[in-house]
């Protein structure tokens, strides 16, 4: 038990900071996740410390990193953290007001460029829901309550999820209007492509279209690839919802439409029962159906 003889119990509290500080690795991190200053962290922990009696991290010039005492104290926070997510879940599931807040992730480019006016129209059709909307590539934790609702681009949502696919998706080489203008006067041009850092390499229906092929550049975020494109540096595959709607660019010829990564909408099945969760899936989900087209590829 987390207890000693002179002070009693430590304060569960100053273990959230525990654990922040051990999953951050350091005060910093840990002091902004928290939304709190530097100071604030470390009182908290020598706090518990000085409750257990015991030294929680060794202080090393790389981090924090958890004795073994601190890692019996992390165990234990998280223990305490699941026990309280799950009691809020439990208990949001009877919310049958069709109003209060809900976060809501999805990817930045789908956001700016399909979703803000279904996030838009939603709003208007039902003020009482609060909205808030991380635009971030990364896949939250519905589980541990990141967001309510996660509008994910993937093939294999996790199976604890509850949702639908709403759509699936094709992509196509894009170049700009420019490039592909200056290729198509030039045929021994060789064709310079923008690697995505996930990818294996050069696509082979790039390679058997244009066999004068090579890699100009690699990123690591597809904004930054849109951009690289749209300046000229050279030709990519992106998603049709993006490449059609970029008035710069036009489709590379010759190369056939692909598969893409479909579009779901999902919440935690626990959640699926919330009025304003399942509104908001209903409301996206039939606005985000409509759009096929256009995440097709199929010309409007």
């Amino acid at each position: 038990m987390c207890r000693n003889d002179r002070d009693g119990a430590v304060d569960w509290n100053d273990l959230r900071f525990v654990l922040e500080t051990s999953r951050q690795k350091g005060l910093s991190g840990a002091a902004r996740v928290l939304g709190v200053n530097h100071a604030t962290v470390a009182r908290r922990i020598a706090a518990a410390e000085d409750a257990l009696q015991v030294t929680l991290f060794d202080r090393l010039p790389t981090g924090y990193r958890p004795t073994t005492a601190g890692q019996a104290a992390v165990e234990a926070a998280i223990a305490m953290e699941t026990i309280g997510i799950d009691l809020e879940r439990t208990i949001g599931a009877e919310d049958l007001a069709i109003a209060g807040d809900l976060t809501v992730t999805a990817p930045q480019l789908m956001i700016g460029h399909v979703l803000s006016p279904v996030l838009r129209d939603f709003s208007r059709a039902y003020p009482e829901i609060r909205l808030k909307v991380l635009g971030t590539n990364e896949t939250l934790n519905l589980a541990r309550r990141e967001a309510d609702v996660a509008i994910r681009i993937s093939n294999t949502p996790h199976e604890t999820l509850f949702g639908r696919k709403v759509a699936d998706q094709k992509s196509a080489v894009y170049a700009s209007r420019a490039y592909l203008e200056a290729l198509e006067t030039d045929p021994d041009k060789a064709l310079s492509w923008l690697r995505f850092e996930q990818w294996t390499g050069i696509i082979p229906e790039v390679r058997a279209a244009y066999p004068n092929v090579t890699v100009a550049m690699t990123f690591d975020d597809m904004a930054a690839m849109l951009g690289a494109v749209e300046a000229g540096i050279g030709v990519t595959r992106m998603p049709c919802f993006l490449g059609d709607a970029a008035p710069n660019l036009v489709r590379v010829p010759r190369i056939p439409l692909m598969p893409y990564l479909s579009i779901w909408v999902l919440t935690h099945a626990d959640l699926r029962k919330v009025a304003r969760i399942s509104t908001f899936m209903t409301f996206v989900g039939e606005r985000l159906a409509q759009l096929r087209p256009l995440f097709e590829g199929v010309p409007g």
